[in-house]
């Protein structure tokens, strides 16, 4: 992680973590009030604080895992007499005014709303322009005038961190971008076209498709593909770095929940933060992390804001072993082919329709059996494509999205038409759980 600059221009609320579940909500309603908010350990000190830029006021967020080693926890006690206004819900043990619990959404929102306006004199600058130029003059501060390297997958978080970096450093900033042959349809020829072609960056693309299906021939396991898929990545994505000279920093699009989920000492972690990892001690990069300040909708906001295409700053959710993943079993052409031919005509018929707006997650499943069909008059022996649409909220439930009827027919018709080696189309109903988002 970057370490913390304090030439931020934004107010700051913090939220202190004393074993609340509600912490990521507390955040994001001070944030939607146009204030900047961060999640803090309970044990921070005074000094700790008052390093921090701009902070205004405190909230003593309290919950069930307030109680650490049998004893229960209360933040330092300097705090409370150190100037700052505090807040308290959940959390007995404060020297302030306590709330019990947080109330309902909209009372929760004027609850915040008195607090950070009337109490912390906190100013509504929290915004993408003001976001922006900040991390533009930050990033120039930290890099200097040396260079930065960037794996840009064409994801939504690193096209938004390289469409940052090269404003605020252009030429300085390199890109690589490696097709591992298990993209969806055209998406690393877009890659090429907004930052090579548009954004004039300095992009390194690596066709590495025949290598990868190469290391992914007759492997069927779901967890072997996805080590190979990551492990040759890193030995491309090195490969390349090799190449190049006098990079010093690594760029990385870690976000805000990266850093939440990673976990405080009142809170279990979900998951490690990794993005690029793996590389060589002998690769020495100090990292550069723009966005690890923003939720994702705000990461999407940026890029909106530094004028990425709306297809790329609202791509949906895609797994780091891309297709590999969607082509069930042991990975052949003709059913890469067909997952990535099919997904294509989803995605434009979702388009047309407006569910791209309404639904989180939709993409199409090659499984690695046939069945028989007809076809002009003849029998075929051809594989299904299986038709995936979920929403939700946190990716730990999902339910899934009902298509209209016509909508489904229109889909169906056109891949059994236009895809080949497909003779049946079907249409996933199982919610999650039981079944995972993914097929693997």
């Amino acid at each position: 992680m970057t370490d913390r600059r304090t030439t931020m221009q934004q107010d700051m609320i913090v939220i202190l973590d004393l074993g609340s579940h509600e912490n990521t909500m507390v955040a994001r309603a001070v944030r939607e009030l146009g204030v900047y908010s961060e999640i803090k350990a309970h044990d921070i000190t005074v000094a700790e604080l008052q390093a921090l830029p701009n902070v205004k006021g405190i909230i003593i967020n309290g919950g069930e895992n307030n109680i650490i080693d049998g004893v229960p926890i209360d933040v330092d006690a300097a705090i409370y007499t150190a100037g700052y206004p505090v807040m308290s819900v959940g959390h007995a043990l404060a020297k302030v005014e306590n709330l019990p619990a947080w109330p309902e959404h909209e009372a929760v929102l004027a609850l915040l709303k008195k607090f950070v306006f009337d109490e912390c004199k906190a100013t509504a600058n929290w915004n993408m322009p003001n976001f922006i130029n900040d991390q533009v003059e930050l990033i120039r501060q930290q890099v200097g005038d040396k260079k930065v390297l960037l794996a840009l997958s064409g994801g939504v978080d690193s096209s938004v961190v390289a469409a940052l970096l090269i404003k605020a450093i252009g030429k300085q900033l390199t890109c690589v971008h490696v097709n591992h042959g298990l993209m969806r349809k055209d998406e690393s020829e877009s890659v090429v076209k907004v930052f090579g072609e548009e954004l004039k960056a300095n992009l390194v693309y690596v066709d590495a498709s025949e290598r990868f299906l190469s290391k992914l021939a007759g492997v069927a396991d779901p967890e072997a593909k996805r080590k190979i898929i990551g492990a040759e990545f890193i030995r491309v994505f090195e490969e390349e770095a090799r190449k190049l000279d006098g990079i010093e920093f690594l760029g990385q699009g870690t976000i805000y929940p990266d850093v939440v989920e990673s976990g405080t000492k009142t809170a279990k972690s979900v998951k490690s933060h990794h993005n690029v990892g793996g590389l060589p001690e002998d690769l020495q990069f100090k990292l550069v992390e723009p966005l690890y300040q923003l939720f994702k909708d705000e990461v999407r906001a940026c890029g909106v804001e530094l004028g990425l295409p709306h297809s790329m700053v609202y791509r949906q959710p895609f797994p780091g072993p891309g297709l590999g993943v969607r082509c069930l079993g042991a990975i052949t052409k003709e059913r890469l082919e067909a997952v990535r031919e099919a997904d294509a005509i989803l995605r434009e018929e979702f388009a047309n329709a407006g569910l791209d707006k309404k639904v989180w997650q939709y993409f199409t499943v090659v499984p690695d059996f046939k069945s028989v069909g007809v076809r002009d008059n003849a029998r075929t022996f051809e594989y299904p494509v299986i038709i995936r649409a979920i929403n939700t909220i946190d990716a730990m439930t999902a339910t899934i999205e009902e298509i209209d009827w016509p909508i489904l027919h229109k889909i169906t018709n056109r891949i059994l038409a236009e895809v080949k080696n497909v003779n049946r189309v079907c249409y996933d109903l199982s919610p999650k759980p039981n079944a995972t988002i993914e097929w693997e």
